[in-house]
């Protein structure tokens, strides 16, 4: 049987930062399951910059059904998290039960790969006290807050922790979060 990968996102996820690790572990054979606050057809954002505004702009993306409420993850039967970016993470730090998730998975050194706006969830955990990562630029003082060394660089592997900053990371964020996933959990 497959290993699974857990992913956790909810409303406003950002859509290539849930669906790209989604199909690309599934083409890797593992067995991805997407939790989040209830089961139900999420609803994705898309995130762009435009021309004359400051920051990123948001619009519509992409629906999908969750697998799982939180309530029904057992994180003992999963080899690895998932934790996307978008305005998700924002929200879904504040859900105990997710917390207690996500802890779960850091307190047995299983690899997580977090991107964008989803170190927001991991810092809720204080996961990342003492750890190097990168995120979304502008969360740089979020990360210092909750003790990370913050880089600004396409992806960061420290241990078991492997982080990008956007999708425009995906190919490096996946390749190091494979072989870092392959040498804990091996696809059969």
């Amino acid at each position: 049987m497959a290993p699974k990968i857990l992913i956790v996102t909810g409303d406003a996820a950002e859509s290539l930062e849930v669906l790209y690790p989604y199909q690309r572990l599934c083409e890797e054979g593992y067995e991805v399951h997407i939790a989040a606050p209830a089961r139900k057809r999420l609803r994705f954002v898309v995130h762009d910059f435009e021309p004359g505004f400051d920051t990123y702009t948001e619009k519509p993306g992409y629906t999908y059904p969750a697998d799982l409420a939180f309530s029904e993850v057992d994180p003992g039967q999963y080899a690895a998290l998932v934790v996307p970016g978008g305005r998700a993470p924002e929200y879904l730090r504040g859900d105990g039960e997710l917390r207690k998730i996500v802890k779960s998975f850091f307190d047995t050194d299983k690899p997580v790969a977090q991107i964008c706006h989803g170190p927001l969830l991991t810092a809720a955990i204080d996961g990342l006290r003492g750890r190097r990562v990168t995120a979304y630029p502008a969360l740089e003082p979020d990360m210092q807050a909750a003790g990370a060394t913050f880089q600004d660089a396409e992806t960061v592997v420290d241990g078991t922790l492997v982080s990008a900053r956007s999708w425009q990371d995906h190919a490096s964020w996946m390749r190091e979060f494979l072989t870092v996933l392959r040498a804990k959990a091996p696809a059969q």
